[in-house]
């Protein structure tokens, strides 16, 4: 059993995010810092472990590492470490309930909105739901690139009107979540 709270190791995989995704290098070690001290008042260090498919928080007591090294040695029970992955489909996410959800996200936008943005929402609500298995308003700035960049090129066949306001399709869709666009920030 780990001896970290579930609101720290939230807040750690938060701050995590937010340092991943922040624009220069001082916000991101602002929250790396804010990140490691929270951590440090249970005895805890984390890092970032990077994999082929996603890349993954490990936070473990700070009495394993010596010099930023492991030492396996140290390790007196593993459950005491914690991963998380940072990118891909979260591993507790209701699927049909987060898909509802950007269902409905779309119908607003339809509503409200010309069709040309309306069709840019059924992708994004489409890739949210089918590849990170999260509401749209929770897709991180560098999912919301991949998305515009990538996989709305390959997928949702964008008519030259869909590509020349993609950016602004995109913050009108963000605007119904009451969240601001992470392309903004």
């Amino acid at each position: 059993m780990t001896d970290l709270p579930d609101a720290v190791i939230d807040e750690a995989e938060r701050l995590t995010r937010l340092a991943r995704d922040a624009i220069d290098d001082a916000e991101a070690r602002a929250y790396r810092e804010d990140r490691d001290a929270r951590l440090a008042e249970y005895e805890y260090t984390a890092r970032v472990r990077e994999e082929d498919s996603r890349d993954v928080l490990v936070c473990h007591p700070a009495e394993w590492v010596e010099d930023g090294q492991i030492h396996t040695e140290r390790i007196d029970d593993i459950d005491r470490g914690i991963e998380r992955p940072l990118s891909g489909p979260s591993e507790d996410a209701d699927w049909p309930v987060v898909a509802a959800h950007n269902d409905d996200i779309v119908t607003q936008v339809a509503k409200e909105e010309a069709q040309v943005h309306a069709e840019t929402a059924r992708a994004l609500a489409d890739f949210a739901s089918n590849h990170y298995a999260k509401p749209i308003e929770e897709l991180t700035r560098a999912e919301l690139r991949e998305f515009r960049d990538d996989y709305f090129e390959r997928n949702a066949w964008p008519s030259d009107r869909q590509r020349s306001v993609v950016d602004e399709s995109l913050r009108r869709t963000f605007e119904k979540t009451d969240v601001s666009c992470p392309l903004d920030s």
